[in-house]
């Protein structure tokens, strides 16, 4: 199969790989941007403000102060307006505040949409997609609306009256398929460029040490995830002990699964040491990488030494909110280098 198409690719003068390629590089330079705002959201309390899933008439925020008030009583029918934030005082001035940053995080997710869907459908009907590129990006598309459809399933999660927020595993499903679609934009893109450049369309594949990083990476963000979502960096502000002890106290009271699922202060400890089992994994794929490609290489040990220091920088600040918006933030950006590498190592002769 993969000889019918390296032979196909050439023969079409139609074909703009590089364009394509371009093009898609812009999508997730969008995607990294939205999960940043993802991240603002998120620890803004924003996540829950708007009630409703309008995919179209959402798209224009409350115009009048009629609207307003109606957007803020149904605000008020949530368990977190009843147990956190009307008890707190929120106002209507406040409740603008968190609903414009849902409400700009929807819009993105939107605007993303149309600028993958509209050029595939203009590089579909001009024939300039290479040969057998069409169902990888079909595929492409087909995440950005899961993932579009998860963040609703998570944001209905936590409109329960006696809920105060989303569930952190819908959660980590909305922010794990994000970085899964930045990565799978990513090493298309890169496949189309080197498509580009050699003429040869033999895309890259994962080899078997880059599975075993990928597995331990996928492994962290899970647990980075469940730590947001359950605002488990919040139980401790130091490091690298928590509680003045390497390893924290924590209930096993309600079974071994529950703890290690749920108990922020477990969840807290694993993702801040299974990191190190992170580093040591990608260290070592950046090592294979630098024998072929320095750049990507010095792009995952410089995007992988930012991100420990933002994620220790994170734990004794508190939870300031640039400092871990710039922690979700590179984290996406290391899942990039991730890709790129990878696809260093996957390039076949």
């Amino acid at each position: 199969m993969m000889a019918t198409v390296a032979a196909a690719a050439p023969t079409d003068s139609r074909a703009r790989p590089l364009a394509i390629a371009n093009w898609l590089f812009v999508v997730a330079g969008m995607v990294l941007v939205m999960i940043a705002v993802g991240g603002i959201t998120r620890l803004t309390e924003s996540g829950l403000s708007i009630t409703e899933w309008k995919p179209v008439t959402g798209a224009i925020p409350p115009l009048t102060e009629e609207a307003w008030l109606k957007e803020f009583e149904l605000y008020k029918t949530t368990g977190e307006y009843q147990n956190v934030s009307g008890p707190a005082g929120m106002d209507l001035a406040a409740f603008k505040f968190i609903y414009f940053w849902e409400w700009f995080h929807r819009f993105l997710g939107r605007v993303i949409g149309l600028a993958f869907a509209v050029p595939l459908a203009w590089y579909w009907v001009k024939s300039a997609i290479p040969a057998g590129y069409k169902p990888r990006l079909v595929a492409l598309l087909a995440l950005g609306g899961l993932q579009g459809a998860f963040g609703w399933f998570m944001v209905r999660s936590g409109l329960g009256s006696e809920m105060t927020d989303v569930s952190h595993f819908w959660l980590s499903i909305h922010l794990l398929t994000a970085f899964i679609t930045l990565g799978g934009l990513v090493w298309t893109a890169l496949d189309l460029r080197r498509l580009h450049a050699t003429g040869d369309n033999m895309p890259a594949r994962f080899t078997g040490l880059v599975w075993v990083a990928a597995a331990i990476l996928f492994i962290q963000m899970l647990l980075g995830a469940w730590v947001a979502g359950l605002n488990a960096g919040l139980a401790s502000n130091t490091w690298p002990l928590m509680q003045e002890r390497l390893v924290p106290e924590v209930s096993w009271a309600s079974g071994f699964w529950y703890t290690f699922t749920h108990d922020p202060f477990w969840l807290h400890f694993l993702h801040r040491w299974w990191a190190w089992v992170a580093v040591g994994a990608l260290m070592v794929m950046a090592v294979q990488v630098k024998k072929r490609a320095r750049r990507a290489s010095v792009a995952m040990h410089a995007v992988l030494g930012t991100q420990i220091l933002l994620g220790i920088a994170t734990v004794l600040s508190g939870v300031a909110l640039w400092i871990a918006v710039a922690h979700q933030l590179v984290g996406a950006l290391l899942v990039a280098a991730f890709a790129w590498g990878a696809h260093v190592l996957g390039r076949r002769a």
